[in-house]
């Protein structure tokens, strides 16, 4: 997206960026319609090439897939951005300097653009890493944490994840159990500071080797 000899780079930014400019939550329940088995576009697609109707919401591997499918629609727009301003504030002359000795575009992107991109961008990674940790919108509107996992003492889902996990055991299925929530979010609290330090010390790094 960043070639100058692109036609229309415009045209294809902006339709790459849409699915950040619709609400998540319109974005999952949407997708939730896609992925019905007996009514979605998706099953109807694959009915009519292949055969099958895959039954995404009782398949814990296909559910996991699901759940890794929306996750991306709903975030490569905002790395998608990223990754383009770090791009375009890579010095032309590294790439006229390659041209003329000769490298080809595959050289260029290992030896010019990722070594350049991905230091700054680590400090972006582990905040994004960090904000998906706490999905709790996507796992409660698409999956609510089912199928469940069976023969559980408290009812678990192989697509919850800590917070949904918490939630469910405080409010829900498993009745208040608030000791093992507290217990649980303390844990997460501990998680994302951890991180949140890791991309402070990161980000502190780039701009002491920028200085």
């Amino acid at each position: 997206l960043n070639w100058e000899a692109l036609k229309y780079r415009t045209l294809y930014r902006t339709l790459l960026f849409l699915p950040y400019a619709v609400p998540g939550f319109i974005s999952i329940l949407v997708f939730k319609g896609l992925f019905n088995q007996n009514f979605g576009e998706i099953n109807a697609i694959l009915d009519a090439v292949f055969g099958v109707r895959p039954n995404w919401f009782a398949d814990p591997t296909l559910a996991k897939a699901m759940i890794l499918i929306v996750n991306t629609w709903l975030g490569y727009p905002y790395i998608m951005v990223l990754c383009t301003g770090l791009i375009k504030s890579i010095p032309a002359d590294l790439y006229e300097a390659s041209a003329i000795a000769g490298a080809k575009p595959l050289t260029n992107f290992f030896r010019i653009t990722a070594p350049l991109i991905i230091k700054p961008l680590t400090p972006l990674l582990i905040s994004a890493f960090a904000f998906n940790f706490n999905t709790f919108v996507l796992i409660s509107l698409l999956t609510d944490g089912r199928p469940d996992i069976l023969n559980t003492k408290l009812p678990a889902g192989t697509t919850d994840i800590l917070v949904s996990y918490t939630y469910r055991i405080a409010f829900t299925d498993a009745g208040a159990n608030f000791g093992l929530a507290a217990a649980i979010s303390t844990v997460i609290f501990f998680l994302v500071a951890i991180l949140s330090l890791l991309n402070l010390k990161m980000t502190q790094s780039n701009d002491q080797r920028k200085g």
